[in-house]
């Protein structure tokens, strides 16, 4: 398997400093700052990457286990909210809200529910960070 890599430069500092981050393969560039990640502010931040890529990884293995199951979606889409607090260890991830809708031809709710958390509990993402945060799921079917 191939290795993925992302990097980020940060210039000035943390309250008013600003910078950017990339993926590898130029799919994505944003740029971050202060008030983008603890504010308001425009730009990206790490959480929402991170959302992002919960949000891909887990509607990809949703998306295999309704295969695997014998259903074919036409689609899956999902948002992932991050939830950033402060605790007594400092900032933490400490929450990450699962959020999809399935358009599954023939399934019926139960079967979509029970492969849905199936996806939860095992897509790679969800694997990295269930051990430090908490990680639900809201599955609706279309």
């Amino acid at each position: 398997m191939p290795i993925r890599t992302a990097s980020a430069r940060w210039q000035g500092n943390l309250a008013e400093g600003s910078g950017t981050i990339r993926t590898g393969k130029g799919g994505y560039e944003g740029n971050y700052s202060f008030k983008s990640r603890f504010e308001e502010g425009e730009g990206t931040n790490p959480e929402e990457l991170i959302g992002a890529a919960h949000a891909g990884c887990f509607s990809m293995a949703f998306s295999k286990g309704l295969a695997d199951a014998g259903f074919t979606p036409d689609s899956v889409e999902t948002t992932a909210k991050v939830h950033l607090d402060k605790t007594d260890a400092g900032m933490t991830v400490t929450r990450i809200d699962l959020e999809t809708v399935g358009q599954v031809p023939g399934i019926d709710e139960a079967d979509f529910l029970k492969i849905a958390e199936g996806a939860k509990a095992n897509c790679p993402i969800s694997r990295l960070l269930s051990p430090g945060a908490e990680i639900t799921l809201n599955a609706q079917l279309a």
